[in-house]
């Protein structure tokens, strides 16, 4: 079955989607945030396939969120470091943690095992999606979408 492209449809979610719209993709860039950078720490962290990591690997460096970077001649091996734009992906791994969080552990008793800490302190952060010229968190209910003139 032939996969459907959304790399040029107009909308930023689609446009993400044709990204991340695998199973796969945000869970290694969620262990490269949280310090893997060898092709071997992805396998062992994450149990993926190694031609499935070599994929995924491949399309976050052709789309720079990973620079793939030589630390040994022979035999060549490789690291993969966060870019800028691999660093800003962090705020839409920041939302799917709290959704999932928020959602995915329905029990109201029932936590999710991790949680995110402030390194400083040590207090608990709990991520939330704001207008970042007000400040204000954002509400559906208040959006609309339309066409830049």
């Amino acid at each position: 079955m032939k996969r459907t492209r959304f790399d040029e449809w107009p909308c930023p979610i689609a446009r993400t989607t044709d990204l991340i719209g695998d199973w796969w993709t945000p869970l290694v860039m969620r262990e490269a945030f949280l310090g893997r950078k060898r092709f071997d720490e992805f396998v062992e962290a994450l149990g993926i396939p190694r031609a499935v990591l070599t994929t995924r690997l491949e399309r976050l460096v052709r789309e720079d969120m990973l620079r793939k970077v030589e630390y040994e001649e022979r035999p060549p091996r490789y690291e993969y470091k966060l870019t800028p734009k691999g660093i800003a992906f962090y705020d839409v791994l920041a939302a799917m943690w709290r959704w999932g969080s928020d959602w995915q552990w329905p029990e109201e008793d029932d936590a999710p095992p991790l949680m995110l800490v402030d390194r400083d302190s040590g207090e608990e952060v709990v991520p939330a999606v704001v207008d970042e010229r007000t400040g204000e968190r954002i509400d559906v209910r208040k959006l609309r979408v339309r066409t830049r003139r």
